[in-house]
């Protein structure tokens, strides 16, 4: 199987046209014809059936097939564009694997001083909003963003203390509550409370006690950002992890008083003990260190 058949094969799936997808990819259609028959015959089954009015997607060939074959030739390309920028210019890359952005906010300026001692290594950040700690253990990153509370009993890795990240409240900068230094309890009596959306357990117990009260209403949400949108819409408000703001001034975050807090730490593999891996940790833990006043 070449790069170039899977390209034709989901050129073809989109277009269910012979014709247009041979076009579409400038080549004839006869050579278009022939290399999607040699897949066929490589995988063993019919991935299309032709008829006068172009092509359609065999119960063999299904979406989900071809959908593979599409993400398969994504990380294809992924991996020829790092191997293009390391002949180009770097000996070795740290990757490191975060839910969203704003997880490690000093990130990008902990890559800026990186860079200048080891300006040969390249930082990669890797964000997946889910598994990411499943596809650290397969090897997938370097470092991984995490919860402490995420790490126990995880095999063979390395816990770097990063820093302490509190709860916040989120809200329109309109909202009354934004002008509040501190948020209580009392203060969301009577109003609609944005929950789940895969929230850590120590804000689902904060959560469940506030629902407990009988005071507060509460509409589930699916993820972080459904959860901002309908904030945005006045829908309601959320308690979120400090270490979600991404400060841009959208939003109101105000402390919200309670005990529970997140203990949010960067986990390397065991057998890494390569010095610049050590040199990128320290960075981070260093601009950290110096944010005392930075609201976490």
């Amino acid at each position: 199987m070449t790069t170039k058949q899977v390209d034709y094969c989901i050129e073809l799936a989109r277009t269910l046209n012979f014709s247009r997808a041979a076009e579409n990819l400038f080549v004839s259609q006869p050579t278009f014809s022939y290399q999607i028959r040699l897949l066929e015959e490589e995988v063993g089954f019919t991935i299309f059936e032709r008829s006068g009015k172009g092509a359609v997607l065999t119960p063999a060939g299904t979406p989900q097939f071809v959908g593979f074959l599409a993400n398969m030739r994504e990380e294809l390309k992924r991996s020829i564009e790092q191997g293009q920028n390391f002949s180009a210019q770097y000996n070795d890359d740290i990757s490191i694997c975060m839910m969203v952005r704003q997880a490690v906010y000093f990130l990008p300026e902990a890559m800026r001083q990186f860079a200048r001692i080891h300006p040969d290594v390249l930082i990669t950040p890797q964000f997946r909003y889910e598994n990411g700690m499943e596809g650290f253990l397969e090897n997938e990153s370097d470092i991984v963003f995490a919860l402490k509370e995420q790490t126990k009993q995880m095999p063979n890795i390395k816990i770097h203390e990063l820093f302490e990240s509190g709860i916040y409240l989120i809200a329109r900068r309109d909202d009354p509550l934004a002008q509040k230094n501190l948020i209580t309890e009392s203060d969301l009596y009577g109003r609609t409370l944005m929950v789940g959306g895969g929230s850590p357990p120590a804000l689902k117990a904060v959560q469940h006690r506030l629902i407990a009260t009988g005071k507060i209403t509460y509409f589930n949400s699916a993820d972080h950002d459904t959860t901002l949108t309908n904030v945005a819409a006045g829908r309601g408000i959320c308690l979120a992890p400090g270490f979600l703001n991404d400060h841009s001034g959208q939003f109101a975050w105000i402390p919200f008083d309670c005990k529970e807090s997140f203990s949010c730490v960067l986990c390397t593999h065991k057998n890494d003990n390569r010095a610049t891996l050590t040199d990128f940790i320290d960075i981070l833990k260093k601009l950290y260190l110096e944010a005392v006043a930075f609201p976490l």
